[in-house]
């Protein structure tokens, strides 16, 4: 497992278009989601230490903004020849589950994880009502250890959207597994 750090956010980069099938068979796409004022696209999977370390916390945090215009997407673009957890039918089950609060999209040819320049899980994209991204980083503070955040980094970004401001530039970058590539063949 290499340990990866997301790049520096391209603040004003616009959303990427996709469409996606989720875990649920419905399919997901850019051009028909509900308004918004804000919308988190969260790169995650299955077998990374890092998403599973934080993943109730991102469940509560579905969870917290369920009856506000916040939209959430996670999708899982690993390619499961070498991370059997992480194909179709084993994400619906990890879905259904820990009753994810949010659609699980699978990005089967690995074009939507290009097209976001999405470098490991988790990776976190947060887009203003504008479809632009104001936000790339971390979940929080503690990566491993719920008991220590200090700092909810997303929560608050997501919260200064829904308050009409503009997030912090000071981002810190998300960390965890590389995404996992198809090999070529």
């Amino acid at each position: 497992m290499a340990l990866t750090h997301t790049p520096q956010a391209e603040i004003g980069a616009p959303l990427p278009d996709f469409q996606l099938p989720s875990t649920e068979g419905e399919l997901i796409s850019t051009q028909n989601l509900p308004p918004f004022k804000a919308l988190l696209v969260m790169f995650i999977c299955n077998h990374c230490p890092y998403v599973k370390a934080i993943e109730d916390r991102l469940i509560q945090l579905g969870n917290s903004f369920k009856n506000q215009p916040v939209q959430f997407l996670a999708i899982c673009s690993n390619d499961p020849t070498d991370y059997p957890e992480d194909a179709p039918e084993e994400l619906k089950k990890r879905a259904r589950d820990k009753n994810y609060p949010f659609p699980y999209l699978i990005d089967e040819s690995q074009d939507v994880a290009k097209a976001f320049g999405a470098v490991c899980t988790p990776d976190f994209f947060l887009y203003n009502e504008k479809k632009q991204l104001v936000y790339r980083g971390r979940l929080d503070d503690s990566w491993n250890d719920p008991q220590k955040v200090s700092q909810q980094d997303l929560k608050e970004a997501i919260e200064a959207l829904l308050n009409g401001e503009t997030p912090s530039t000071e981002q810190h970058p998300s960390m965890g597994c590389s995404i996992k590539w198809k090999k070529s063949s």
